[in-house]
Order: C-alpha cells, then sequence, then structure tokens
C-alpha cells in the first residue's frame, strides 16, 4: 500500500462568472473567468494531517472540495491510493475510504432526522452492515466513540449544542470507515473551549484509527496544533509548504512572517510589529508576477512582472523571488 494517500499534482480550477450569454451578446462583454485554485501541487503521507491557512478568498475550502471530487479540476491531476480520484469516486470501495467534515455543524445535519438515522447513513449508502440491529449497534458504537451516549441517536439536531453537533458530524464521517477525512475549518462556528474539545478528539481518533487528514483553516493557533506539514496560500497558490514546525519557527516566506506577526503574544510586549497591509487582490483581476507583490515590504520590478516558481530550499517548497535571490 502506498504511502501517499492523496496526490496532487499542477492542480488549477476556474470558475466562469460571465452574465448570461444575451446579455454579454448586447453589451459586447467577453467571458470573465475566477482562478480559484492555480497550479497547486502537494501529497498527504498516511496518518499524517497537511494543514492549509490563508486569509479567506485564497481557494482552501476550493481545495477541499477538489480532494474529494465535488469539483473537478480544470487543469492538472488529483490521485487517491494512486488511483485518478475521477476513478476512485467511481469505485464504491475507494469511495467510502474518503469523507468530510463540514465547516458549519448547523447547517451540515438533516434537521429532520434522528442522529441515528444520520450517522447510519453512509453505512447504508455503502452496505457496509446488513441487519438493522448491526447497524443500530454500530451507530451507538460510533457516538460512543465521539464521546456522546448511544442514547443521543433517538434525538434530533436541534437538541444539541455546537460542540455535540460537531461531534455529531465526525461520528458520520467515521461510519464509513474511511482513510481520509477532509476537514473545512471543523471549529471555526465553535466557541474557543469547544474548538480545544473538537481538536483533541480529532487527534486522538487519527492516532487510535490511523486516519489522514487535510485540514482547512484560517486560525494559525490550531493549525499549530494539528499539522505534521504546512502549506500558506495566497490567491489561489500554495506560496510557502513544509513542516509546520519548521514554518512556524523559521519562516522565510514574507506573508507567513507578516501572518505570524498578527498573532498576539506576551513575549513581544514592546517590540515593533508589522502589519499585514493593504486589502487582498481581487481574484476576477489579479496582478502581475507575484500575486503577492502589491502588499510585499521586498517587492521589486521583478516580483511586479514575473510569476516566482517553486524552489526547494532545505525541506521547505517557496515561491518567492526575494528569497531565490537572497533579499530575505
Amino acid at each position: 500500500m502506498s504511502d501517499i494517500v492523496l496526490q496532487a499534482s499542477a492542480v488549477t480550477r476556474d470558475f466562469d462568472i460571465s452574465r448570461p450569454l444575451l446579455q454579454r451578446v448586447l453589451s459586447g462583454e467577453p467571458k470573465r473567468t475566477l482562478r480559484a485554485v492555480d497550479d497547486v501541487s502537494f501529497a498527504i503521507e498516511r496518518g499524517t494531517t497537511l494543514s492549509l491557512v490563508g486569509e479567506s478568498g485564497c481557494g482552501k475550502s476550493t481545495i477541499a472540495r477538489l480532494a474529494v471530487g465535488l469539483y473537478r479540476p480544470s487543469t492538472g491531476d488529483i490521485s487517491f491510493e494512486g488511483h485518478p480520484l475521477s476513478a476512485a469516486r467511481a469505485q464504491a470501495s475507494l469511495r467510502r475510504k474518503m469523507n468530510m467534515i463540514f465547516q458549519d455543524p448547523y447547517a451540515s445535519l438533516n434537521p429532520r432526522w434522528r442522529v441515528r438515522d444520520i450517522v447510519a447513513e453512509p453505512i447504508r449508502a455503502f452496505a457496509i452492515l446488513a441487519s438493522q440491529k448491526d447497524i443500530t449497534d454500530r451507530v451507538g458504537q460510533l457516538l460512543s466513540q465521539v464521546g456522546l451516549s448511544p442514547a443521543d441517536g433517538e434525538k434530533y439536531p436541534h437538541e444539541f449544542s455546537g460542540g455535540q453537533r460537531q461531534r455529531i458530524s465526525i461520528a458520520r464521517a467515521l461510519s464509513s470507515e474511511p482513510d481520509f477525512l477532509v476537514c473545512d475549518e471543523p471549529t471555526s462556528a465553535l466557541d474557543v473551549s469547544v474548538q480545544a474539545q473538537i481538536l483533541n478528539l480529532m487527534r486522538d481518533l487519527q492516532q487510535r484509527l490511523g486516519l489522514t487528514y487535510l485540514f482547512i483553516s484560517h486560525n494559525l493557533a490550531v493549525v499549530r496544533h494539528m499539522s505534521d506539514r504546512l502549506g500558506v496560500m495566497y490567491l489561489g497558490r500554495i506560496v510557502e509548504l513544509g513542516a509546520g514546525e519548521t514554518l512556524f519557527r523559521a519562516p522565510r516566506h514574507p506573508y507567513m512572517r507578516l501572518l505570524l506577526e498578527a498573532i498576539p503574544d506576551l513575549a513581544m510586549v514592546g517590540r515593533t510589529r508589522t502589519p499585514v497591509g493593504g486589502e487582498v487582490p481581487s481574484p476576477i483581476n489579479p496582478p502581475s508576477g507575484c500575486p503577492f507583490h502589491p502588499r510585499c515590504p521586498l517587492a521589486n520590478d521583478r516580483c511586479r512582472t514575473e510569476k516566482p516558481i517553486h524552489t526547494l530550499i532545505e525541506t521547505t517548497e517557496i515561491a518567492c523571488h526575494a528569497i531565490a535571490e537572497g533579499r530575505a
């Protein structure tokens, strides 16, 4: 069995945001395309967590949906356990090995179903168990596994708190016995104390069940707690990719440095901080060259005209002219 669970190679994803054809013909407008993901490559090893972090609108959630086949890449390839993702999605035996935990526990559960039916849905869909007794027992085990009671299966989602609903979402995700979970900001809608409980639960489940995670978040503290490897995204591109702790201890890309400067830290009281200035450019009309150059303190003429390629420095992949030229 391959050590690589999911691999993306030069993946891009475009969305057509044009007005209806008739309106464009009458007004003489061309088609408009938004590139949400631009030439992204990464690999996730079995039993590890790759986290993607960045500001809102950088393409993290689009990658999450690409990783489970909800979107198809416009160009590039994604493979799951050595199989093209399109072929893996067509085989029930492979499709059941991947699942997703969504961001909003209030919207991701059917309010008309009892919890037992929500958790049992993947078991029935993939015909994992046949008898009703076996399904009921398995649902009870899954609820216990995430810190709930088997008796909670008789309740409806509105009878639970946000953290409990996210535990139900995790139980549902585990019911198909997956190897790979995509976690799209699974704690962003929860209180801080509840976030810690869910994150600790996910780490514990990963160690006990050997799960592999693609973890999406904009919260650097959460990412540091969860990550084996970390990818920093900006305007659809991964600008820095490497070991999680390495990127937090010794960040190289100017964007990652500026993000870390924004984290409150008592040890930095009295020190001058460099805030992340400016606004994220529109992905509909991205800047030429390096997408970060309008906000980068190290940008020069080359950054404004030439898109940087990824360079491997020690164990970290970085796309930055300033790093390549030794200006940083």
